[in-house]
């Protein structure tokens, strides 16, 4: 019996304006691409990063973000001079600072998870700003337990990051369901200790063709109704 859930932190709880500030950047240098066009040019691009070289991401970003622009270009069909995207972008990024802020719905959905009698936590590969990022985004009055990995000076996949959580936590690796988008890290990683993981993936199979595993969601919205609950109740305004 499923009694903790455990989150994964970006792409699962929040997530950055990356879409809107890169379209921007393009419309800079003359080039048109749709919103839509250009977060499935991400979801490719993040896919193929976490299968094929895992842990980068999670990196300083000026170490791999030539190598990551000329793929996400790759994926929209583009032949752009790679110094000068980044420095549109730069200008961007100046201009209007990228965030992380929580999903639509995020800090809703943990406090449906919680009132159906769930405890919640999270296990995220993240540095020193995580907890900023929890705080501003009032999740981190959702969670019981927080592990990052910055603070415990272990990483996921690596089974001790799981094992920390679930002694913090008092539960066992088979009451326990872990959430979050990076198969590799996230899924491979909580099933080393018997772990249940759910996959979130918001286009369906696109950029995990490779995987069998299921089961995949779109979002943690999903939670609730995968584990036989009803789903988010309809926010009332006004």
């Amino acid at each position: 019996m499923i009694r903790y859930l455990w989150f994964d932190l970006g792409y699962t709880l929040v997530k950055t304006n990356r879409e809107e500030a890169y379209q921007k950047a393009l419309e800079r240098m003359g080039v048109y691409r749709s919103g839509e066009e250009i977060a499935i040019a991400y979801h490719r691009s993040d896919k193929l990063f976490m299968r094929e070289y895992p842990g980068v991401l999670g990196k300083d970003s000026r170490a791999f973000l030539p190598w990551y622009v000329g793929t996400l270009n790759y994926n929209l069909r583009l032949s752009l001079p790679i110094e000068e995207v980044l420095q549109a972008h730069r200008d961007i990024a100046r201009e209007c600072p990228m965030k992380w802020q929580a999903y639509d719905g995020a800090k809703r959905t943990l406090q449906h998870l919680r009132s159906l009698g769930y405890r919640l936590g999270l296990i995220s590969n993240w540095d020193e700003s995580a907890r900023e990022v929890l705080a501003r985004n009032g999740l981190d009055e959702e969670l019981d337990e927080i592990v990052i990995s910055s603070e415990v000076g272990v990483e996921k996949p690596h089974p001790d990051i799981f094992r920390m959580a679930l002694d913090r936590g008092g539960v066992s690796a088979s009451e326990s369901l872990y959430i979050g988008d990076n198969y590799y890290d996230d899924v491979a990683g909580s099933q080393k200790i018997g772990m249940h993981c759910l996959l979130i993936n918001a286009y369906g199979s696109l950029g995990i063709e490779e995987l069998s595993y299921r089961p995949v969601i779109a979002g943690i919205e999903d939670v609730a109704a995968y584990l036989g609950h009803p789903g988010l109740p309809l926010e009332i305004t006004g």
